[in-house]
């Protein structure tokens, strides 16, 4: 990968462990790393983060090779990975902090955040309207570090094996058949 050519993306798609630990799988894809952004307040913790009172999304953080993936090729993974059709919320896991949202850089960016979000609502993926919202980046603080690689930590957690487990398993097969996981 040429680290001098590399790219970042936010985004938040739900609960942070599942979408952290599928990026983290992707062929040109150097980091995924869990976080927060949107809110109102400077370092938040997770347990504040969780109150839905600090205005944060819980997000990911993709440092990326645009020679090898591509922001589209990113965007169709994270429109796979969550259902972008449910005001914050995804399953069970409810409040502002799971909203699905897209921070973007410039006005390039944003352009190509609502592009994507209009071809994979035209894809017929998701039943329904859209309610990603696309935000100004502005910060995004990591998440306290047993956040990082939560699930390849802790496989056997009841919401790890109830959730983040079967969705990772449907996300390898259908991306691992494209040809754009690493090796294992």
């Amino acid at each position: 990968m040429d680290n001098n050519n590399l790219e970042q993306i936010t985004f938040g798609g739900g609960c942070f462990w599942c979408v952290e630990s599928c990026f983290n799988m992707l062929k040109g894809v150097k980091s995924a790393i869990s976080g927060y952004s949107g809110g109102q307040k400077d370092n938040p913790t997770y347990e504040e983060v969780c109150t839905g009172e600090t205005g944060h999304a819980e997000v990911v953080q993709i440092t990326y090779d645009p020679a090898i993936i591509s922001y589209e090729q990113l965007m169709d993974v994270f429109f796979f990975l969550h259902d972008p059709t449910q005001l914050n919320r995804q399953g069970n896991d409810i409040g502002t902090q799971y909203r699905s949202v897209i921070y973007y850089k410039d006005d390039a960016e944003k352009a190509k955040a609502e592009e994507s979000i209009k071809v994979s609502q035209e894809s017929g993926r998701w039943a329904g309207t859209y309610v990603t919202e696309v935000t100004k980046f502005e910060k995004f603080w990591a998440a306290e570090q047993y956040h990082q690689g939560y699930y390849n930590e802790n496989p056997t957690q009841p919401y790890c094996s109830a959730v983040v487990g079967p969705k990772i398993q449907k996300f390898k097969k259908h991306f691992g058949e494209l040809g754009m996981l690493n090796e294992e």
